[in-house]
């Protein structure tokens, strides 16, 4: 599958490969991410999806294809740390379970102060102050800035991982299954802060989930993944309302709305 642009600005994935053994994870994976836009990557487990993200944010290493942001190549190695450093405020991720990448040791306004120690020249109290404002995009104030991971709820460590991936400006923000471990009230709170972050930020988002139940709400453009491969792709309301692969419509079946029974699937 091509891409759809042959635009520079963005991110521009041609012909990804990944190989473990005999299992071809990802196979000839393309698509463009513009500035701004929102892409969902879908499939269920071992479609590929993982292994796609995980090469676009360097931790894995593609056999073949390439990526590039910007015009940038972050296909091979990094050269140095400061390359290295480079490519990692370029493309953040938010991953399901927040808590994982929160140390429990120390508060929340410590935990985003950590990433701008790493990535930004700031003097303390040009920092704690970059802290507060980042805190307050994502809704939380002083009493979550002070408390540990473990005293807040899933939505809030969630808007505290928002909050130290947008710490660093990146170009793009990577969303794996950012709001799947979350109740669906918590999940429309969350879903609506990332639509006015992208909105007010330009940031581009690339939202891997599994659901299709919320794609419509997020994504300008689906990218269809199944066994390694692109299935199918296009504007979200195209892919949802016309799928034209059948992997698409089973997906899609799979969904539950009025009159849908687990026991015998949709009516």
């Amino acid at each position: 599958m091509k891409p759809t642009t042959t635009t520079e600005n963005g991110l521009v994935v041609e012909g990804l490969c990944k190989r473990y053994g005999d299992h071809r994870a990802v196979d000839g994976v393309s698509f463009t991410l513009p500035p701004g836009d929102c892409l969902a990557l879908v499939g269920e487990s071992g479609s590929g999806k993982t292994t796609t993200v995980r090469m676009l944010v360097g931790l894995e290493r593609p056999d073949a294809g390439t990526v590039r942001l910007d015009g940038r190549d972050r296909s091979s190695r990094a050269r140095g740390r400061a390359e290295r450093l480079a490519r990692a405020r370029d493309i953040q991720m938010v991953f399901q379970d927040p808590y994982l990448s929160l140390d429990p040791r120390v508060t929340v306004a410590d935990c985003v102060a950590e990433v701008l120690r790493l990535h930004a020249r700031l003097a303390p109290a040009a920092r704690a102050a970059r802290v507060r404002e980042l805190l307050e995009q994502v809704g939380l104030g002083e009493r979550e800035a002070a408390a540990l991971p473990r005293e807040l709820s899933g939505g809030q460590r969630q808007r505290v991982a928002i909050a130290r991936a947008l710490a660093v400006e990146p170009r793009v923000l990577v969303l794996d299954e950012a709001v799947a471990a979350l109740d669906v009230s918590i999940q429309a709170q969350i879903l609506d802060l990332l639509a006015t972050i992208r909105r007010e930020s330009g940031i581009a988002y690339l939202f891997v989930t599994h659901d299709l139940a919320v794609v419509r709400h997020v994504a300008s453009a689906v990218l269809v993944l199944k066994d390694g491969r692109a299935v199918e792709s296009g504007p979200t309301g195209k892919v949802l309302d016309a799928p034209e692969h059948p992997y698409t419509r089973l997906l899609l079946d799979s969904v539950p709305r009025r009159g849908w029974d687990a026991s015998r699937g949709p009516l």
